[in-house]
C-alpha cells in the first residue's frame, strides 16, 4: 500500500472545540469548498512528506509537541486525521511544556485536548524564570528558551517509550533558518525534515515540512484554535528571525513563488557545484578524469568554442 497515497485521502477531522469564535473569513472557509480543498492539499503534503522520509513506521510511538500556536495545533489535527487511515499503526501522544509564563491560560490545552480525545501529558518546568535570569533585558532569548524546552521534551520522551517527536515546522520555517545561517553563520544550512538528535537518542521529525505557512494560518483561522501566544518570543520584534520573514514576505510579494523555488533548491543539492570538500571529493577529481582521442564532433565543438565571437 502506498502510504502519501493513503494518507492525503485520509477522511476529514471532525470539528473541534474551540475556546472562541474565529475570524469572520475562518468562519465562511470552514462551510466552503474552498476549506475543504485546503484540507485535502495539507493532509497530502503532508503524507507525502511522511512517505519521502520515512517519518513515520509501524509501531511508532509519535509525540506531538503542542505550544498552542497555530503551525503545533495544525500538525495534530493532521496526523490525528492521518492516523485513520495510514497503511502503518502509530500512537500519538500530545506534550505541552508549561513553562510557567506569567498569565499562561493552563487551562486552554486540556480542555481542547480532552474534547477531542486524543492522549496528552502536561509538562511543568519553569524555563520562563530561567530565561528572564539569564538573559540580559532587550537580548534575544530564543536560544536559551529552545535549549531549555528540548532537553524538557528529549528526557520525557525518553522516559515515556517515544519513538518519533514532532514539531511543527513549516516550509517557512526552514527557508527562514537557511538564510539565518547563511548571513549570521556563515553556513549553508537549514532545517532538516528528519533528524537524529545530537545524543543520538531520539528521531525528530517535521511533517509540515511542505507546507507554506500561508495554508497553515488559513487552515488555523478556519479550525478556530484556541490560540495562545508567546509572551517570550512575541515581546521580540527585532529578533533576526523576522527580521528575514519580512524580507522573505517581501519577496514573494514582488515575485510570487519565490519561496517555494528556494525550498525546491534545498531539496535538490549538487554538491559538487559548490565549495566544501567535505561534502565533495574534489581532490580526487583527477583520478576519476578520462582522457580520450578527440573525435570529429569534439573538434568542431572546441573549434567553436575557441573562435572570436564576432560582435
Amino acid at each position: 500500500m502506498n502510504l502519501e497515497t493513503s494518507m492525503s485521502e485520509a477522511p476529514a477531522m471532525a470539528e473541534g472545540p474551540t475556546s472562541s469564535e474565529g475570524p469572520d473569513v475562518g468562519k465562511a472557509l470552514k462551510h466552503s469548498n474552498n476549506f475543504k480543498k485546503l484540507q485535502a492539499a495539507l493532509r497530502g503534503s503532508v503524507g507525502k512528506a511522511i512517505a519521502d522520509y520515512a517519518m513515520i513506521a509501524d509501531g511508532d510511538h509519535v509525540m506531538v509537541c503542542l505550544s498552542g500556536g497555530k503551525d503545533s495545533y495544525t500538525l495534530l489535527d493532521v496526523l490525528v486525521s492521518l492516523q485513520r487511515s495510514a497503511p502503518v499503526r502509530f500512537e500519538i501522544t500530545a506534550v505541552n511544556l508549561d513553562q510557567k509564563q506569567p498569565g499562561f491560560p493552563a487551562h486552554v490545552l486540556p480542555r481542547y485536548l480532552e474534547d477531542l480525545g486524543v492522549r496528552y501529558r502536561i509538562i511543568e518546568q519553569n524555563t520562563y524564570a530561567v530565561v528572564k535570569r539569564v538573559i540580559p533585558e532587550g537580548k534575544t532569548m530564543c536560544g536559551l528558551c529552545s535549549r531549555l524546552r528540548r532537553g524538557a521534551l528529549y528526557r520525557f520522551a525518553e522516559e515515556n517509550g517515544i519513538t518519533k517527536i514532532a514539531l511543527g515546522h513549516h516550509r517557512d520555517d526552514i527557508v527562514e533558518t537557511l538564510f539565518l545561517n547563511m548571513f549570521f553563520g556563515g553556513r549553508l544550512k537549514a532545517m532538516p525534515p528528519k533528524l537524529l538528535s545530537e545524543n543520538r537518542r531520539h528521531i525528530v521529525i517535521r511533517p509540515l515540512a511542505y507546507v507554506p505557512e500561508r495554508d497553515i494560518a488559513r487552515y488555523a483561522a478556519a479550525r478556530a484554535f484556541p490560540i495562545i501566544p508567546c509572551t517570550l518570543c512575541g515581546s521580540q520584534p527585532n529578533m533576526q528571525r523576522v527580521m528575514v520573514k519580512n524580507m522573505l514576505r517581501e519577496w514573494e510579494r514582488q515575485f510570487p513563488g519565490r519561496v517555494e523555488s528556494i525550498f525546491s533548491s534545498i531539496c535538490n543539492v549538487a554538491g559538487s557545484q559548490l565549495a566544501d570538500p567535505k561534502l565533495f571529493d574534489f581532490a580526487g577529481l583527477e583520478g576519476r578524469r578520462e582522457i580520450l582521442p578527440m573525435n570529429e564532433v569534439d573538434e568542431d565543438a572546441l573549434e567553436a568554442e575557441l573562435e572570436p565571437r564576432r560582435t
